[in-house]
């Protein structure tokens, strides 16, 4: 056996029912941030954070979950795919009720960062399924359509639910209210999905342990401790030295060979610091500038999120008539100039003239770009390394996530919220030369 290999009837017969289960994972890792973003100044209010501290209630899953990614991936691979994800999904959901009765700040960002953990095993067991189901070809298309159209979904139900449930209830209930829905996804996958056969070997502890100390502490530096930031590049040069002296590295050098697999993972890190700070920064602005209810905070970001959703569904039929080059291009010059847009919203600013309109763009540019990304990045990686790609893609995106929101939170912290919109669009346009560099039609 060189790598997983699903057993045939359950999932080849019906492909779509065993899609939809995994899907909704996908639609859960993406509802626990989104959700949380439009709560944010009520948890604010409720704990007493400061601003940083706020932020971390965001890193605190963001990181540990991108930072595992690599480790739950290659588990995935070596334990069994199906099994692993089984154990995220138990996971997330008992640190969501830890997260929902957390008394005090500390304990919720623990909660938080408990919670990264099991979506680091969730998220790439997911997708690695998802790919070994859908073999190369037009049905992997569609299926990444519905994946990316997904996460949207899991953007516009969280600024939604988000609103809703904490204006209601209170922020607590944006933490109960994925409990159900994780549990759904484990009955469903255990139900749906069959069991695959692990393909043994030995998990890199000691690369898994330098990679996330690295990224927590520098990430924890660019906050303001220059100290904390020398030492997260040591660490991070220290997980570099031991891939290449290791035999089962967490990263094998050989993943960057397949395809646009590198250059695929380097743009979606830079996406992922759009993406995460948009979501951010956009609902502080509309409730402490523009005085928005969380519901209102949460309906108004609406159009952002479904465009994402229509922008996702649509890139495969998109992607087959014109070039890789030219869609991603395309996309991510609507996301700057939606991003520029935004970033000239007065005080009094006007949902109509000032948020709308950049919401459909800064959308469309988001979805369009997520979908060719995951895309490139699966584009000929062999079974064996499925988990593997699938943890990558995701880790490259929360990582670049987390190391850019700390990034445009002193940004914003010195120039208000137009300035950190602004300074996203300079990297969506630095993001556009380096796909003109990277990636060959």
């Amino acid at each position: 056996m060189n790598g997983p290999r699903l057993e045939e009837p359950p999932i080849r017969s019906r492909p779509w029912f065993p899609l939809a289960a995994l899907a909704t994972a996908q639609f859960l890792v993406v509802l626990s941030t989104s959700i949380v973003n439009v709560a944010l100044p009520e948890i604010r209010t409720g704990l007493g954070l400061s601003s940083a501290g706020l932020s971390w209630v965001v890193n605190a899953y963001v990181l540990v979950f991108g930072a595992l990614l690599l480790l739950g991936g290659r588990s995935g691979d070596v334990y069994g795919l199906r099994r692993v994800f089984l154990l995220g999904a138990g996971l997330f959901t008992l640190s969501s009720l830890a997260a929902g009765l957390a008394p005090g700040a500390a304990p919720l960002i623990a909660a938080r960062a408990a919670q990264g953990v099991g979506a680091a095993l969730l998220a790439p067991t997911a997708l690695a399924l998802m790919l070994t189901i859908f073999p190369e070809g037009s049905g992997r298309g569609t299926a990444l359509g519905v994946w990316g159209a997904v996460s949207g979904a899991g953007g516009a139900a969280g600024v939604l639910l988000g609103g809703l449930l904490s204006g209601l209830f209170g922020w607590r209930s944006v933490f109960f209210v994925m409990i159900p829905v994780a549990i759904a996804v484990m009955i469903a996958t255990w139900v749906l999905v069959a069991a695959d056969r692990p393909r043994g070997g030995r998990l890199d502890l000691g690369g898994a342990l330098t990679v996330t100390a690295g990224l927590v502490t520098l990430t924890y530096g660019l906050s303001g401790s220059w100290p904390a930031s020398i030492a997260g590049l040591i660490l991070l040069l220290i997980f570099v030295v031991l891939q290449r002296r290791t035999a089962d590295a967490l990263v094998p050098a050989r993943i960057f060979a397949v395809g646009a697999v590198g250059a695929a993972n380097l743009l979606m890190a830079l996406l992922g610091a759009v993406w995460l700070g948009l979501f951010f920064f956009l609902p502080l602005y509309q409730q402490r500038v523009l005085g928005y209810t969380p519901m209102e905070a949460g309906l108004t970001q609406l159009p952002l999120a479904l465009t994402i959703t229509l922008a996702s569904w649509i890139t495969p039929r998109l992607a087959g008539r014109l070039s890789t080059r030219s869609v991603l291009a395309g996309a991510l010059i609507l996301l700057a100039a939606g991003l520029v847009w935004l970033s000239r919203a007065p005080e009094d600013g006007a949902f109509l003239i000032d948020l709308l309109g950049p919401s459909f763009l800064a959308g469309a540019g988001l979805g369009m770009t997520f979908v060719q990304l995951t895309t490139l990045s699966s584009a000929g990686v062999p079974a064996a390394d499925s988990g593997l790609a699938g943890g990558l893609i995701n880790a490259t995106r929360q990582i670049g996530g987390a190391i850019g929101l700390t990034v445009l939170t002193a940004v914003s912290a010195a120039g208000g919220y137009g300035s950190a919109f602004l300074a996203s669009a300079a990297i969506t346009l630095l993001t556009v030369l380096l796909a003109f560099v990277t990636i060959r039609n």
